[in-house]
C-alpha cells in the first residue's frame, strides 16, 4: 500500500488563483492545472504552503480538491495538503479528500504549539489509520515551528500506508538524514525546495515538491526527466537554471513572490490573501528583472 512509485517525480504545489475579492478563481484553477499538465508535472498538489491552504476555509479547501481532481483526469496523482493544528480536524480533513477522489495526502506539522516528537508520531498515526491512501509527511519548520526528526520519520515509515516525506527545511543535511534512517524501507524523500532538487535525487530521493513549477513548470520538470534518462549534466544545467528565480524570492514570502511571477507571465491568477499580498518595489523589480532575460534568452520556456 506504501505506493512509493506515486510519490515521485516533479509535484507542482499549485497557486489558488482568486479574483479581486479573494475568492477562489475556479476558471482560471482548472487553466493552470491543464498548463501544468501540458508541460509535464508529474503530480499536482493543492492547498498546501504555495496554494494558501493556511489561510482557506475548510469548505474552500474540499472546493478546491473537487476541481482539481476534476480537471486532472487521472492523468497525473494529485495531493491535497490536509494538515491543521488538531489531529481531530486533519483526521476530517483527511478522509473527506479521500471522498473526493485525492490520490495521495501532504500533511504538514501542526503548529503554534511546540509538540514533542512522540505527540507528533501520535498525530500521524491517527491520520494514518483513519484513511486508505497514501500519506507523504511534511516538515517545514520555519513556518511551523515544530520539525520532524529523522528517528521520527524512521518510526513513521514502518506504518503501511505512510509513504514519504517532504523537507522544506531548506537543510540537505536533514535530507540526507532522513534518507539514511529510512533506508532499505518502501520510502520516499521529496525535497521541498526547489534549490535541492537535483541533489535530493543524486542522492536517492525521489523528486520534489515544488512552487517554482507554477512559473518553470518544463523547466522543472526537465530536472527529474533529464535525471532519470542518465543525463546528470542536462539536469544539473536545468538546476542552475532555476538559480537566478530562486534568488530573486528573497525580497518576500516565496508563495507570494511566486504567485506574482505566475501573474506576471499574464494568467489572471490574482494576488496572494491579505495580509500576505505585499512585495516590495525592489522584489518586483527583481521578478521583472528576471523573466525578462528569461524570456529575451529563449532558454527557458516560460
Amino acid at each position: 500500500m506504501k505506493n512509493k512509485e506515486l510519490i515521485r517525480g516533479i509535484i507542482t504545489a499549485l497557486i489558488t488563483p482568486m479574483d479581486e475579492e479573494e475568492r477562489v478563481n475556479e476558471a482560471e484553477l482548472r487553466a493552470q492545472v491543464n498548463r501544468l499538465i501540458e508541460a509535464g508535472v508529474h503530480g499536482i498538489f493543492c492547498c498546501g504552503t504555495n496554494g494558501e491552504g493556511f489561510i482557506l476555509t475548510a469548505e474552500e479547501k474540499e472546493r478546491i480538491l473537487s476541481v482539481v481532481v476534476e480537471e486532472t483526469r487521472g492523468r497525473v496523482p494529485v495531493y491535497a495538503g490536509t494538515g491543521d493544528i488538531s489531529t481531530k480536524e486533519t483526521v476530517r480533513q483527511s478522509v473527506r479528500a479521500q471522498e473526493l477522489g485525492a490520490d495521495a495526502l501532504s500533511v504538514i506539522t501542526p503548529w503554534f504549539v511546540k509538540a514533542t516528537q512522540e505527540e507528533l508520531y501520535e498525530h500521524y498515526r491517527s491520520v494514518a489509520q483513519a484513511v486508505d491512501l497514501p500519506v507523504v509527511l511534511y516538515n517545514i519548520p520555519a513556518r511551523t515551528g515544530n520539525a520532524l526528526e529523522p528517528a521520527t520519520v524512521k518510526r513513521l515509515s514502518e506504518i503501511d500506508n505512510i509513504a514519504g516525506v517532504k523537507d522544506s527545511s531548506g537543510n540537505f543535511q536533514n535530507i540526507l538524514a532522513y534518507l539514511a534512517a529510512t533506508q532499505g524501507q518502501d520510502f520516499a524523500v521529496l525535497s521541498g525546495d526547489d534549490s535541492l532538487i537535483f541533489w535530493t535525487l543524486l542522492a536517492g530521493g525521489t523528486g520534489g515538491v515544488s512552487g517554482c513549477s507554477n512559473v518553470y513548470p518544463k523547466l522543472v520538470a526537465g530536472i527529474y526527466e533529464a535525471f532519470q534518462q542518465g543525463y546528470m549534466t542536462k539536469a544539473r544545467a536545468c538546476q542552475e537554471e532555476l538559480r537566478p528565480f530562486i534568488e530573486a524570492l528573497s525580497y518576500g514570502n516565496s508563495n507570494t513572490m511566486v504567485k506574482e511571477a505566475v501573474r506576471m507571465l499574464g494568467y489572471p491568477v490574482g494576488h496572494c490573501r491579505r495580509p500576505f499580498d505585499l512585495i516590495p518595489q525592489e522584489g518586483l523589480a527583481a521578478l521583472q528583472k528576471v523573466l525578462e532575460e528569461n524570456r529575451e534568452s529563449g532558454g527557458i520556456v516560460l
